[in-house]
């Protein structure tokens, strides 16, 4: 058996990458094409590149073609040019098409797998000599006097216990002069990482929805490639923020998604459930109908904004993509700016390796305001918050006058709050009666996690870890009733022993689909989502 205190096996790189999504892959890229000797290496928590990802998004060309001008989006597996727009909002009987706003006009756009784009993106990466290690979670930052020399990835055979077992295998020390997180929305590193140097400081807090998704085949003669549909209203009440999405991607694939914001109130509302009564729409069934259910998942959304945009550089690394929170919220879109990102990181960080070093690469958040993503941003920064402040007709209204009046100038911005503080004792909330699934247009969670591939390796530390577990009870279930047994949409959490007058918080950590909600809406943040053993989690294989 290995000795779990033995020294770790180190390899040493220019340019360390946590995460093979759009922000750090475009890093690798833009790094190697500035200068081929820069050694970069991209770990992966993931199998392979692309199997967290779940196929089906909105894609705007700009970062793409600045990257990898030679590129063609529509060429790649399962992309589509965006088509018709729709914009509907319904009520519970009626569905009305509205207008759609400018900043969800996809003219130009693709609809894509977001899985394939950055599979097309790891190709030609490792053609320019990038190393890309799929399988390997970075666990551990490295930081040595004070600044970040690089990763470690986790121990592997590591038993429920704690205890090294005979597959035992020491982590690996990935050390970097320079190291980029890009490990996307509410990344485990990344929280640290602002924490330990007090990123947020001048920022308000970070929010998010919480997107559940599922992929569906439906039959040619239904299918509409570059379709783009996108709904507010029923079946949420008009203080909750969220909505539907519904794309037609190439190969008579088509991307479903309910979004609800992670600032809701009722502890009873489940997202999950939401999502499936949504489809019995009358306006929306059919496009369902004679339709088969392939792949499911769910992702936490960074909601922020540009209020919300952390210090984005600290000694020895910088944070992109949607670790920094640079998703454009009206738009519904954030792979562009991702892929910007990291392009300007690459670029600061080529200087900083080209000159005298300096510990903090105060060149890239520089790089960021003189861009275009800045502006894009700093333009829509109080679309959202309108939501949370004045609920959906204010919003909407907000909105109208953000976009059409004072055109992103408005000369105040609007707050956020942390989404943990939103809840409301449940012996103030109704209760919410959700209907039973048909198995055929609506699922339950086991059978939802089960066509995700989600797969633990079961003999090993829960990766999901509260910080004081008697809180479990005397705070979620005695105030609250458990939130996260309905907020968490792989069936992760589950209270037994209620009906006997001793309720106890199980944790089904196997199920896990790495959505990182519970990390973000437990009420006194007492869960820390933790990585797993590499490759562990959902997996969405190529082509879907």
């Amino acid at each position: 058996m290995s000795n779990e205190n033995a020294a770790r096996d180190a390899m040493e790189f220019d340019v360390v990458v946590v995460g093979a999504g759009p922000a750090g892959l475009s890093a690798a890229i833009r790094l190697k094409q500035i200068d081929p000797q820069i050694t970069v290496c991209v770990v992966e928590k993931g199998g392979e590149v692309g199997a967290h990802i779940l196929s089906g998004c909105v894609m705007e060309p700009q970062a793409m073609a600045e990257l990898l001008p030679e590129a063609d989006i529509g060429a790649i597996q399962g992309s589509a040019p965006a088509g018709d727009d729709r914009f509907m909002f319904l009520t519970e009987a009626r569905s009305f098409k509205l207008p759609t706003p400018p900043q969800m006009n996809n003219h130009g756009n693709y609809v894509v797998s977001l899985g394939n784009v950055v599979r097309f993106l790891g190709t030609k990466a490792e053609a320019l000599g990038v190393e890309i290690y799929p399988g390997f979670a970075a666990a551990e930052a490295l930081i040595e006097q004070g600044r970040v020399a690089g990763v470690a990835t986790g121990d592997v055979g590591v038993g429920k216990d704690g205890k090294p077992t005979a597959q035992f295998q020491r982590g690996m020390e990935l050390r970097a002069t320079y190291t980029v997180f890009a490990e996307g929305c509410r990344g485990n590193l990344g929280k640290q990482l602002i924490a330990r140097y007090g990123l947020n400081r001048g920022a308000d807090p970070q929010t998010y929805g919480l997107g559940v998704k599922e992929l569906w085949e439906v039959p040619a003669a239904k299918h509409q490639p570059g379709l783009v549909m996108h709904s507010v209203g029923w079946p949420l009440d008009t203080k909750t923020y969220g909505g539907s999405f519904l794309y037609h991607l190439g190969d008579n694939l088509m991307a479903y998604g309910f979004v609800v914001g992670l600032d809701y109130e009722n502890p009873f509302l489940s997202p999950f459930e939401e999502m499936q009564r949504f489809k019995t729409h009358r306006a929306i069934r059919p496009f369902f109908e004679g339709a088969k259910r392939i792949s499911y998942g769910a992702r936490a959304l960074n909601e922020g904004g540009f209020q919300s945009i952390p210090q984005l550089v600290f000694p020895g690394g910088v944070l992109v993509g949607c670790e920094a929170g640079f998703l454009n919220v009206p738009k519904i879109k954030g792979t562009h700016t991702a892929m910007k990102s990291g392009m300007l990181a690459a670029e600061a960080i080529a200087e900083a390796l080209a000159g005298d070093k300096p510990a903090t690469l105060d060149r890239f958040p520089e790089k960021i305001r003189a861009s275009w993503l800045w502006p894009e941003l700093q333009a829509v920064r109080n679309i959202r918050p309108g939501f949370a402040k004045f609920g959906l007709w204010g919003g909407l209204m907000n909105a109208a006058l953000e976009t059409y009046i004072t055109r992103g100038k408005s000369p105040w911005t609007l707050r956020n709050r942390a989404d943990n503080t939103a809840l409301h004792p449940a012996a103030r909330c109704t209760p919410v009666i959700y209907p039973k699934p048909d198995g055929t247009l609506t699922f339950d969670r086991p059978s939802s996690v089960f066509i995700s591939n989600t797969n633990h390796e079961e003999n090993q530390p829960a990766h999901l870890v509260l910080r004081d577990p008697a809180k479990a009870i005397s705070v979620n279930w005695a105030e609250y009733r458990s939130p996260e047994t309905r907020y968490c949409p792989a069936g992760v959490y589950e209270i037994i022993g209620a009906d006997e007058g001793v309720p106890k918080l199980q944790i089904n950590a196997q199920n896990c689909v790495h959505c990182k909600t519970c990390d973000i809406k437990d009420p006194t943040q007492n869960i820390d989502w933790m990585v797993p053993e590499g490759a562990g989690g959902p997996n969405y294989p190529g082509g879907m």
